[in-house]
Order: C-alpha cells, then structure tokens, then sequence
C-alpha cells in the first residue's frame, strides 16, 4: 500500500512549475489529486494526464486565486467530486518586483490576495471538510525571511504573512489533529525562474550549493509533511534554498 493511499490532496496553482511536481509527486505515493489553475488549461489537462497514468484520479477546476469565492468553491467542488480531502497545498503564486516608491497599491492588493487571502479562504473551506490527520501545506519563499536586494516589498511582505497565517492555523487546528506547516523554497529552476534566467548568476553567488533546485525537490518535502512522518510537525517554517541564506 502506498503512504497516501486513500487520501484527497487539493493543490491550488498545480497546473505547472512547483505546484505540478508536488501533484505528481503526491499521485506517486498514492493520493488523488485535485488542481487549480487560473488560464493554463492545457497544462492543467497535461498534468490531470500525467497524474491519471500513476493510476490516482484528478480533476483540474479554474479558479482564479484572486476570486475568494472561486477558491472555497474549488475546494468544495474536489470534496465533492473526489469523496474527501485531506492535504491542502497553497502553491499557486506570482513574483512582482518594484520597490516602495514604484509600486502601485492595486500591484501590493493583488499580490496579497494571490499569496495571503487565498490561502486563509482555502484553508477555512479545507478545514471544514478535513478529518483528523489533514495536513495544511503553503508554498512561501526563503525571500519571506531575508531580503537580499530592492524590488521584494510585495513579495517579501506576502510570503512572511503567510509564516503568521501557517503558525495560527497550527494552533486552531492542531486539536483537531490537523498540522499546518510552511515550505520556503529558494531559488528553483520554473518558467518563472529559471536557472538560465537574466538573474540567475547572482542567485546562484549567494547559495552555498550553487545551483538552482529542481521543483521535485520541493515536493519531495511538501510529500515528506503531507505523509505519517510529519504528522507532528505543526506551526513550522521549512527551508529548502541550497543553502542561500545560511
């Protein structure tokens, strides 16, 4: 048997990148999978593919992140379609960069409910419907914990709320036997940044490993919480960057 056999997980931005790795990487160990996207429906039907020739069941629903009321409605459409749900990633995200004095207001609001508003809506609705042992799993950013350059006000800002977001979901869930943890990737090699990017060079400079992670990587860790190995780990933040900011 497989260690997520039985299991529901709703990836919300699983249609590529980190979000897709983590749908297939909790397809192999055994869980249905239910994805969001936003306007990769293509990509969104590849991985719904890719995941069903594992043998799992998946469902790929639009939802824009933006739209707090298309998220909780994601969510209660994949419990009702996939007959549970039990682990919760909130991967989907943008990068914008401008600093204080050039970012707009609209530009900071959007981020913040990508990021921030999204996650709590999923996680409100998810955990209305999670049994003991659901896992709450949110994809932030090691740049939530060190800013190394200007432009990040907005991205940093968004990905440090969601720390405050995962460690009170931790306390209000955590009777319930319902973890929430954060993983903080650094710099992973996507078509939003690649590792043959303009800025990879310096990205690069600043990690002890000096390369680009692989979006497996951090699947393999968001697997590792969404498993019974992590079922006592609640309310924590999870570096995975190589090492860039030791």
């Amino acid at each position: 048997m497989s260690r997520l056999s039985h299991k529901v997980a709703f990836i919300t931005g699983g249609s590529r990148g980190i979000g897709a790795a983590i749908a297939l990487k909790l397809a192999g160990d055994g869980a249905d999978i239910a994805i969001t996207y936003t306007s990769a429906a293509a990509k969104a039907d590849t991985t719904v593919k890719a995941i069903e020739k594992l043998g799992r069941r998946a469902i790929a629903i639009k939802a824009d992140n933006t739209d707090a009321a298309a998220v909780a409605n994601a969510v209660n459409e994949a419990h009702a379609r996939l007959g549970r749900l039990d682990i919760l990633v909130n991967s989907a995200g943008v990068y914008t960069m401008d600093t204080v004095d050039a970012l707009e207001l609209q530009e900071f609001d959007r981020v913040m409910s990508i990021h921030v508003r999204a996650s709590f809506v999923a996680a409100k609705a998810a955990a209305a419907l999670m049994p003991a042992g659901g896992r709450i799993i949110s994809i932030g950013s090691n740049l939530a914990e060190i800013v190394p350059f200007p432009g990040l006000i907005a991205y940093s800002t968004s990905k440090a709320a969601l720390i405050g977001l995962t460690k009170a979901l931790a306390r209000d869930l955590g009777p319930r036997e319902i973890t929430a943890n954060i993983v903080h990737p650094g710099s992973t090699d996507t078509d939003m940044n690649p590792a043959d990017g303009d800025h990879a060079e310096g990205q690069r400079a600043r990690m002890a490993i000096p390369r680009f992670g692989e979006a497996r990587d951090i699947a393999g860790l968001v697997a590792f919480l969404a498993g019974e190995e992590g079922r006592f780990i609640n309310g924590t933040s999870l570096t995975i960057d190589g090492g860039a900011n030791t």
